[in-house]
């Protein structure tokens, strides 16, 4: 086999680079992808350069793998040593030949006490001791986490209770809550640094032999701990949400990790929370052997707009005020980008607190200022005005038009009311899951979604002040958000209806996924059986059941009405036109680059588009996106993400697009990079559901003619 003198620079100076991606096993032929989004700094940064801009249009499809289901399939995939690991979208662990997609293994949760797995997964965790002799897969399914050898799929037994823990267990709380995890953590040593979703507000650290806690970081205070005094003073006790979904970023050398948090619940109404809420809505650095507090910044204050931080912190090192400084970047749903001394916690360019709406809620105390960075500017409109109006048809203007001067909006901090709202930006992004990449220029690489949302509370009480009917009330609460107001559901967001539920389900199936979660559902394990069972009659068109104490009419006692919240989420409705596409005018998705050097924009360019408005003359607009960038030494950011079942890779340097390729499925997930036996490998998992587009299941890698490889 012959091998090029350039080949072989570029492995060897990725190896001297110290690189996380290279680092665990980077030879003049194999390149591994060995930690989710390519490294614990998630910089999703490849040093290969085999596919580059003078050859990437060359690149092929090298192999296929169905995975037998159907639904969100968002895994960024592992690679070591020539095996390809991914979490399919039942939480199936599969092992592959990297080189080929031959299956190796195959891990069933539905053969444990988890059973079937549901609910979006986006990777998993790989450790090995320091001989390599010992690896082990960490992954998670309904509420309990598994610890796997990566040799042969089997569980490890002395991991827990015979190979997995309760995620609920161990959050100094009483009870074990239902706690999920759909992105993986992070180990430090043989320290495994895990957040979740649902629970209390907690991010721990576990033995990875054992799974005992070494010890926990409350992210709700209690009585003594900072930030105690920006809750109600009992909030710890039945506070929820702040659990850190979307990931954490490692300093290995310094040993800090940092931690991206989700907002409190109820997301929208928050006159039982009153005050800023920490640490909710923060990015934390920890300390990764002790869980030691050593900075924070709170990103938004008391959060009524569900702006939790959407995707994992950045490590990035870059050159400013002629000093190189070592920093970390934490992306929003609103599309600002915030920068900070990643051991210090100053950010690179000053912060302002702006004033940001009142509430006209009863009881609501929102936050009278929000913090906005100076640099980089947003990476999107920040609010929707009529020259934002949608020009893509003479009915979406007029229908844009319209309902501008009904509903207007108030930029990224509008409060809940009442009133119809458009929400612009969006409750999707701005910045979502995926993240961005950043190169070893310092240019951070993002994908941005510009789509509007209508925003309404509704009250949960009758124009007496009397509650509504136990069941109706509380199916408001807690449901309707997903499912909507009127039960019809929410198809583009992926919601079912629930006006049929009597046909496909019985009321015993419908209670037991309420209880333990399914699909895109988080158990809601926390609701009294009376408050379930009135919830499941109003849903299946019952009579309410009388227990507990309410009247006659299903209603409350005095007592009982002054803990009902007065006003629910009206429900996560996109806006659309009649056709159906985003009602502003596009770009509608976009990549963006942003120099963290100097805090400016590079450039800016559509992401996706819809053909058949291309075909009409409409310059692509972008689509709504999710599932992030790669960006590599070649020169290439690769990138699917969109709702039009393309990949594709663009020039770092100009966003010009050099090579797409159609997808079984849209891509909804990030790529991975790695090479085996001299050949450089894209791989995306493809199994779209996102955005109404069709859903499937599909791992696609790609590579150049072996011919050219040789």
């Amino acid at each position: 086999m012959k091998i090029s003198v350039r080949f072989v620079l570029s492995c060897l100076g990725a190896w001297l680079s110290g690189l996380p991606a290279a680092r665990a096993a980077t030879s003049a032929t194999n390149a591994d992808w060995p930690t989710y989004l390519g490294g614990t700094d998630r910089r999703l940064y490849s040093p290969l350069r085999q596919i580059d801009r003078s050859n990437v249009a060359q690149l092929q499809m090298a192999w296929t793998y169905d995975t037998g289901e159907i639904g969100e399939y968002q895994a960024n995939n592992l690679m070591i040593g020539g095996v390809l690991y991914t979490a399919t979208q039942s939480r199936k662990v599969v092992a592959l030949d990297a080189a080929t997609g031959r299956e190796l293994w195959q891990w069933d949760p539905a053969t444990t006490l988890a059973g079937a797995g549901g609910r979006r997964q986006r990777g998993l965790v790989f450790w090995q001791n320091e001989q390599g002799g010992e690896q082990r897969l960490f992954t998670a399914v309904g509420n309990f986490l598994f610890a796997l050898d990566a040799k042969t799929g089997a569980i490890i037994s002395s991991f827990g209770a015979k190979g997995s823990i309760q995620l609920g267990s161990g959050l100094d709380v009483d009870g074990t809550p239902k706690v999920g995890l759909n992105t993986p953590g992070v180990v430090f040593k043989d320290t495994l640094i895990i957040g979740g979703f649902g629970g209390p507000g907690a991010v721990r650290g576990l033995d990875v032999r054992t799974g005992e806690r070494r010890w926990i970081f409350h992210l709700i205070p209690r009585p003594g701990e900072v930030g105690y005094d920006t809750w109600p003073a009992a909030a710890y006790k039945t506070a929820t949400g702040v659990m850190p979904w979307s990931g954490q970023a490692l300093d290995e050398k310094r040993g800090i990790v940092y931690i991206a948090t989700k907002t409190a619940e109820p997301d929208f109404y928050g006159a039982d929370r009153h005050g800023d809420n920490l640490f909710a809505n923060s990015l934390v650095a920890l300390d990764a052997a002790t869980g030691q507090r050593l900075w924070h910044f709170q990103i938004v204050h008391h959060d009524l707009l569900d702006k939790d931080l959407p995707c994992a912190p950045i490590l990035v090192t870059v050159t400013h005020g002629g000093k190189k400084i070592d920093a970390v970047a934490q992306g929003t749903k609103h599309g600002y980008l915030f920068v900070f001394d990643r051991v210090t916690g100053k950010p690179l360019w000053p912060i302002e607190e702006r004033s940001v709406p009142a509430s006209e809620l009863r009881g609501e105390l929102a936050s009278p200022t929000q913090p906005f960075p100076t640099k980089p500017a947003p990476l999107m409109r920040q609010r929707y005005g009529e020259e934002d109006v949608s020009p893509i048809s003479p009915e979406a203007l007029a229908l844009t038009q319209d309902r501008i001067r009904i509903s207007p909006n108030f930029g990224p901090f509008p409060t809940p009311s009442l009133k119809e709202t458009i929400m612009f930006p969006g409750f999707d992004g701005g910045m979502e899951w995926g993240g961005g990449a950043v190169d070893p220029d310092g240019v951070y690489y993002v994908n941005v979604n510009e789509i509007p949302w209508i925003l309404q509370m509704v009250e949960t009480r009758r124009a007496d002040g009397t509650p509504l009917p136990r069941g109706e009330r509380d199916y408001l609460i807690h449901c309707a958000a997903c499912h909507g107001i009127d039960r019809a559901g929410i198809p583009l967001a992926g919601f079912p209806s629930l006006l049929d539920v009597d046909k496909r389900r019985t009321s015993e199936e419908v209670m037991k996924i309420t209880k333990t979660g399914f699909g895109r559902m988080p158990a809601f394990d926390r609701i009294p059986d009376p408050q379930r069972e009135a919830i499941l009659a109003y849903v299946f068109g019952k009579t309410a059941p009388t227990g507990g104490r309410p009247d006659e009419a299903g209603g409350a006692t005095k007592t009982e009405a002054k803990d009902i919240p007065p006003y629910a989420f009206g429900g996560f409705r996109r806006w659309t036109d009649q056709a159906g596409y985003p009602a502003i005018k596009p770009p509608w998705g976009t990549l963006n680059a942003v120099d963290l050097n100097t805090g400016e924009l590079k450039w800016k360019v559509p992401l996706g588009e819809y053909r058949e408005l291309t075909a009409r003359g409409i310059p692509p607009t972008g689509t709504e996106n999710y599932g992030g960038p790669v960006v590599t030494a070649g020169g290439l950011i690769f990138i699917a993400a969109t709702a039009d079942e393309t990949i594709r890779a663009f020039d770092k340097d100009t966003g010009a697009i050099l090579w797409s390729a159609p997808l079984p499925f849209s891509g909804n997930a990030t790529p991975s990079v790695y090479m085996v036996n001299g050949r450089q490998f894209l791989v995306i998992s493809a199994g779209g559901g996102k955005s109404g587009r069709p859903a499937g299941g599909s791992l696609v890698a790609f590579a150049l003619p072996s011919t050219l490889t040789r």
